[in-house]
């Protein structure tokens, strides 16, 4: 089983605004896996996050992924998938409680935060999905 690599954006224009989710999903060698861009409708930044994580994520369970390495330009959302910050908004709990379920169906999952420009594929898709709505 190949490890995979799934950047994951969301995008808002306005706060909220018009939203899009993205995630990208490759290969540690570099072979493209899933290319995800969608259109969430109104909605906030921190939602749009999430909802690219989630559609990423959905996509790796339903691949049977087994080693998973998630990189995300979002420090609020790393953090909280990692135990450092409480969930506190009550849009952002169930995304969450979802997020944390299907990384369990993950056996070894590392989530780190990246800076914005390393997540460039993630971002273009989040923007693509608003931009194609």
């Amino acid at each position: 089983m190949p490890k995979y690599l799934l950047y994951t954006d969301g995008a808002a224009r306005g706060n909220p605004g018009p939203a899009g989710a993205g995630a990208y999903i490759c290969t540690e060698s570099g072979e493209v896996v899933a290319e995800i861009a969608e259109y969430l409708g109104e909605t906030t930044n921190n939602v749009a996050e999430y909802e690219g994580l989630l559609a990423g994520l959905r996509k790796l369970v339903a691949m049977g992924a087994q080693d998973v390495e998630i990189r995300a330009d979002s420090e609020l959302m790393v953090r909280q998938l990692n135990g450092q910050y409480r969930v506190k908004h009550p849009n952002l709990i169930p995304l969450h409680r979802e997020a944390k379920g299907l990384l369990q169906k993950i056996p070894s999952v590392k989530i780190q935060h990246v800076r914005r420009e390393m997540n460039k594929e993630a971002d273009r898709l989040s923007n693509l999905a608003i931009d194609n709505r």
